[in-house]
């Protein structure tokens, strides 16, 4: 064990052969799951189903084994069902997930409309939703207007693996009746039933298999979005056997792309669309999860006997989803939406919704693995000042501690952090330290011995504490699923505890899935034991999840709960959204990284996790100037914007690569800064109402099917278009402009084209293709500082876009950017922007809000006035009429509106004649 200890431990460690990892032929639950679900039919027993309160229960019982399991299906608010199936009565209990609901939700009573052995029929008694059941074979349909929607256990997947008495208990008990599947010697170890080899490794399941699988078929529906996180396509793909999407959150460096394996984070929720609803699936498991999907195409007509006569039949096509999961409970959540926003609140009733952020988090940060000390950190911030480049984070990865012990210090590196954090506090910036679950075996390490002392670390199946390798060498591993354990790990961010953190200071979760070096495909063994005696496999994919959250608590509770936190973290699960960021985690510097990092993206988004981004620029390896400045551009109009690099590669600072690179990356980040108004309102969105920041095009136009396999342009919100290059040496792009209805105009030329085509726009490197959509207003700073805490109080301008009807309307939101004030005082503006009848009305949105600002709108622009005004004048709240100068191009049709001085908080109108 010392000897391990001691071993040089690289970055080569995580940079492994892919073979190291399972496809699905190695995943014994999937070979057991596809061989023997089609010996089980299961029955349900609804003659004797009780209609409660909360529940409508039956039994569903299976016809091979006779062992029954009980089903539970509730009517939760907001057309919401949820289905649990569990054994009916198990060995011990079997792994529920906690604490990613909100709260436990609120459930509408279900009535029968109609009944009998062969079939129940639930409604909420409100809408037109009904769930009917059909016994032989057990079947649930969901109706919508006599129209069925979704089915469960039509093809008849539904599988249930029991608990087991251990089998050297079992040894001891004669004529004990084995309910578990009938096979030979040869075939337990085929099909890894009570032990599962995989290259070196044995995982020993001491109550044999316990997964559980159903499948749900989607009618009308061949378009599905979702189950992040996987470096592929934002439309989800035909899965044939074998290539499943695999969610199991592992340490993959540099993975593949265009592929199904599971790698850092795992949401289990998809979303179905078609042109007249969006549905969306939540599997609630934290084990091991399979998901396949297979899209029958819709058959012009098909023969079916009908009595004596062949009646012709009109078929829709159908998706098929079969989930699988290594153990726990079937507990699924059914969102019937309608729309697209209707789910997204839906999932965030269940979940919540996307955190508020700081706003400096939405600046640029910097970031390399990693800025060598104190002195480094100093040139790299004078850098910017001296390029005059914004940015507001610098970053420090885990070279800052003393030998990777977190919460500690390089004494000769950073000798005196405080001092770092106070240069970069008087220019408004921040620190974010990194912080990883594991922690150096070291009897001498405080942290180290505090957690033992007090058992808080994760056991291995022999009852003593987990031992595996990572960057300190051999660590232990932080039980984070322990409520007690987040308790105490959230007391070490205090400023006490924390020596040399300020309240600059914030944190980066890595490393987390866990990943452990030399452990099965780099992460945990499955039998290793959590608090309550749970195993690993139950809960692998919870793990990152449960370090963010007492990470984001350890931040609030170190400012007395006023101020909000900024956590980034790798591994994430349902509901991560809560507790602040997630990035893509170690991708390459090379093309179609970039390219791929658009639909992941796009992928998180729409699974509630608005707060995203990619390492600009590519992690591993060393991009060409004109790829970096290309990732600048994308990554300053997406969520979370942070450049990265790792050990070994060439330094990469924005001004590093010449003066007209310097000047483009420069443009790009600028351009970030001018915009936050604009994105710290569409965070407020998201954070009140579940909307997506970054949005696929196919939620603003969900009517317009040519949308719905576009992944290589988005949505900003619903005003903004963005397209960002992604080839290298390109001259045009095709973009394709939505919505027949609709007019947009190129944020850099102005020029207008009508919707519902495609254009091919002509770009030099110093383009980023971005629309703007008529019929919106965007608010923005009409003037840029060294970070985003130097533009408190610096003037904001609107770009006012309007549509076909030549009106337009737009949001505006501001509080302090930083506390909960504006969460429990409701000190905030939120202000409605309306341009109608060539009126510009600012208004109030929320009465609730009060946060008196001294700043100004100093400049309009109005995009597609058709005809020259003879006059333009402004009228305050107290009917006051003043004359303004203004500019009016009519080859653009655009008006220009400067140096005003109209006070952002009060209600004013703008009136062109």
């Amino acid at each position: 064990m010392e000897a391990a200890g001691k071993e040089e431990i690289s970055v080569e460690d995580e940079a492994v052969d892919k073979n190291i990892f399972k496809d699905c032929s190695k995943i014994a639950f999937y070979r057991r799951q596809k061989q023997l679900s089609r010996r089980a039919t299961y029955q349900a027993s609804l003659d004797s189903a009780t209609i409660g309160k909360d529940s409508t229960k039956f039994q569903i019982i299976s016809e091979t084994t006779k062992v029954s399991l009980l089903a539970e299906v509730y009517g939760i608010e907001g057309n919401i069902f949820r289905l649990k199936i569990n054994e009916e009565t198990p060995l011990k209990p079997r792994y529920e997930v906690l604490d990613v609901l909100t709260s436990k939700p609120s459930t509408v009573r279900l009535i029968s409309c109609s009944g009998d052995a062969d079939s129940l029929v639930l409604t909420d008694g409100k809408g037109d939703l009904k769930c009917n059941i059909t016994a032989n074979p057990f079947k649930i349909d969901l109706v919508s207007q006599e129209e069925v929607v979704m089915s469960i256990n039509s093809l008849g997947q539904l599988y249930f693996e029991h608990l087991q008495i251990p089998l050297k208990q079992r040894a001891a008990k004669e004529n004990k009746e084995d309910t578990s599947v009938d096979a030979s010697q040869e075939d337990q170890e085929d099909l890894g039933l009570w032990e599962e080899k995989f290259g070196k490794f044995v995982d020993v399941k001491v109550n044999g298999p316990a997964s559980v699988g159903l499948d749900f078929s989607l009618h009308g529906f061949e378009h599905l979005y979702g189950i992040p996180q996987h470096a592929e396509s934002h439309q989800l793909k035909n899965t044939s056997d074998g290539d499943a999407y695999r969610l199991y959150n592992l340490d993959v460096y540099g993975y593949k792309i265009h592929d199904k394996m599971g790698i850092y984070g795992s949401v289990p929720y998809l979303l179905a669309h078609k042109l007249s609803r969006t549905v969306g699936i939540f599997w609630l498991n934290a084990s091991e999860t399979l998901v396949e999907i297979n899209t029958e195409p819709a058959v012009k007509y098909t023969l079916t006997q009908m009595g004596p006569v062949a009646a012709k039949q009109k078929v829709r096509c159908r998706t098929d989803v079969h989930w699988m999961s290594e153990s726990g409970i079937i507990d699924v959540f059914l969102l019937t939406g309608p729309t697209p926003s209707d789910v997204f609140k839906q999932y965030s009733y269940l979940t919540g919704t996307q955190a508020m952020p700081p706003l400096f988090s939405l600046g640029y940060h910097q970031c390399r693995w990693n800025y060598e000390d104190e002195q480094d950190i100093k040139e790299v911030d004078a850098g910017f000042d001296e390029h005059d480049i914004p940015y507001d984070v610098m970053w420090l990865d885990i070279e800052h501690t003393e030998g990777k012990r977190y919460f500690t210090w390089d004494k000769k590196r950073f000798p005196n952090p405080k001092r770092m954090q106070e240069l970069l506090r008087s220019k408004n910036r921040k620190l974010v330290v990194i912080s990883d679950p594991h922690i150096k075996i070291d009897p001498n390490y405080s942290v180290y011995v505090k957690a033992k002392e007090q058992g808080f670390f994760v056991r291995n199946h022999e009852g003593g504490d987990f031992e595996g390798v990572c960057w300190p060498g051999l660590s232990s591993y932080l039980d984070f699923t322990n409520p007690k354990v987040r308790e105490w790990y959230s007391g070490l961010f205090t400023f006490s505890a924390y020596q040399g953190s300020t309240d600059i200071l914030y944190i980066w979760n890595d490393m987390n899935e866990p990943s452990v070096f030399r452990g099965p495909e780099l992460t945990m063994q499955k039998n290793a034991i959590h608090h309550g005696n749970w195993e690993h496999r139950e809960l692998h994919n919870i793990y990152g999840f449960y370090q963010q959250m007492a990470t984001a608590e350890g931040l609030i509770q170190r400012s007395k709960g006023k101020e909000r936190p900024f956590v980034l973290t790798r591994s994430f699960f349902a509901g991560s959204q809560k507790y602040g960021a997630v990035w893509t985690g170690d991708n390459t510097a090379e093309w179609s990284y970039l390219k791929i990092s658009i639909p992941m993206l796009l992928t998180l988004s729409i699974t509630g996790i608005s707060f995203c981004g990619a390492d600009v620029g590519g992690f591993i390896g060393n991009p060409e100037a004109e790829l970096l400045v290309r990732w600048y551009q994308a990554g300053a109009y997406q969520p979370f914007f942070r450049g990265h690099a790792t050990m070994n590669t060439k330094r990469r600072e924005p001004w590093l690569f010449g003066e007209e690179y310097t000047r483009l990356i420069r443009e790009a980040i600028r351009q970030r800064y001018t915009l936050l108004p604009y994105w710290y309102s569409l965070f407020y969105r998201a954070h009140v109402a579940a909307q997506p920041v970054m949005r696929p095009l196919w939620i603003e136009f969900p009517e317009e099917l040519d949308a719905f396999g576009v992944e290589d342009e988005y949505m900003l919100g619903s005003a903004l278009l963005v397209h960002p290059v992604t080839e290298p040496k390109a001259s045009t792009v095709d973009v394709f402009l939505p919505g027949s209805n609709e007019v947009w105009y190129d944020c850099k030329t102005f020029a207008r084209w009508e919707g519902a085509r495609t254009v091919k726009i002509p770009v030099a490197l110093d383009t980023i293709p971005s629309f703007q959509r008529g019929g919106s207003i965007v608010p923005i700073k009409t003037t840029v500082g060294k970070s985003t805490g130097y533009m408190t109080d610096s003037p904001y301008g609107l770009r006012v876009a309007l549509s076909t009807k030549d009106s337009a309307m737009g949001e505006f939101y501001l509080d302090d950017g930083h506390s909960f004030r504006y969460l429990h005082q409701k000190q905030f503006l939120h202000r409605k922007f309306s341009f109608l009848s060539d009126v510009l009305i600012n208004s109030c949105a929320d009465e609730r809000g009060h946060y008196p600002s001294k700043c100004v709108v100093e400049q309009i622009f109005v995009l597609g006035l058709k005809k020259q005004p003879s006059s333009v004048t402004t009228r305050s709240s107290d009917g006051k009429d003043e004359p303004v100068a203004f500019t009016y191009c009519a080859q653009m049709s655009t008006l220009r509106l400067e140096k005003l001085s109209l006070n952002i908080s009060a209600d004013w109108e703008v009136h062109v004649r």
